[in-house]
């Protein structure tokens, strides 16, 4: 039985993870909850009758902002300026887009009405970003998450139209870059997430880093993208095929 961590009371040590990852369920949450889950490892994942889940697996999939892999397929796409990226503009609409997107493999959604709620207020209080893509006046594409100190962490991301969500990221991972961000944590293994240039690491390592990270100064407010950093993706050689 996993444990079961009331109001008020700490989230266990994420090394006291089962072999799936699951660290405690909760009733509650709250932005507050959240903070420390992200600040110690751990991430909701979803909720079902009334319990939200907590998970730290392991290995954990983290990317490194120098370590974006941009291949020549994206690079195309990027020079073309296909899609105009910007932060901030459109959180609740982002979130509400990645919870309408169906995903393979899976029934529904696990961003339901207090995972929106949490994190449109953690946007409000200048912790929670979106990265979008527009085109022609709509929203087509993006991805929202959660900075604290120097880490970034990824949530989840949509597309209506191919590689929106690709140029988004790519876009938010320079900017993270240039801010001299540490990592961002991508929680857990997918093809799309390791070709751009995430791998997987121990817990015991991305825990040693998460908390070198959080200790530093961040970056609290509306972001805004900074033209010099998109431009550097579009620019030079590709990397690699």
């Amino acid at each position: 039985m996993p444990t079961i961590v009331l109001p008020g009371q700490r989230l266990p040590d994420p090394r006291l993870a089962d072999e799936d990852g699951l660290v405690a369920v909760t009733s509650e949450l709250t932005p507050d909850r959240i903070v420390e889950a992200y600040t110690r490892g751990v991430f909701p994942w979803f909720e079902r009758r009334g319990l939200v889940a907590w998970f730290s697996p392991d290995p954990r999939m983290v990317l490194e902002p120098a370590g974006l892999h941009v291949g020549r397929t994206l690079r195309k796409t990027l020079a073309r300026a296909t899609f105009d990226i910007r932060f901030d503009t459109a959180f609740r609409e982002t979130i509400l887009a990645c919870a309408r997107t169906p995903r393979r493999h899976e029934h529904g959604t696990w961003i339901g009405p207090r995972f929106i709620d949490a994190y449109v207020e953690l946007h409000r209080q200048g912790l929670a970003h979106s990265a979008e893509a527009w085109r022609g006046g709509r929203l087509v594409g993006g991805l929202y998450g959660v900075s604290l100190g120097a880490a970034f962490f990824g949530e989840s991301m949509f597309s209506k139209v191919p590689d929106a969500s690709k140029v988004a990221f790519a876009t938010l991972v320079s900017q993270l870059r240039d801010w001299e961000f540490a990592l961002i944590d991508c929680q857990i293994y997918s093809r799309h997430l390791a070709s751009l240039g995430a791998r997987e690491w121990p817990r015991e390592a991305f825990l040693g880093a998460l908390a070198a990270a959080v200790a530093r100064p961040g970056r609290v407010g509306p972001w805004r993208l900074e033209p010099a950093s998109a431009a550097k993706l579009s620019g030079g050689q590709p990397d690699g095929p």
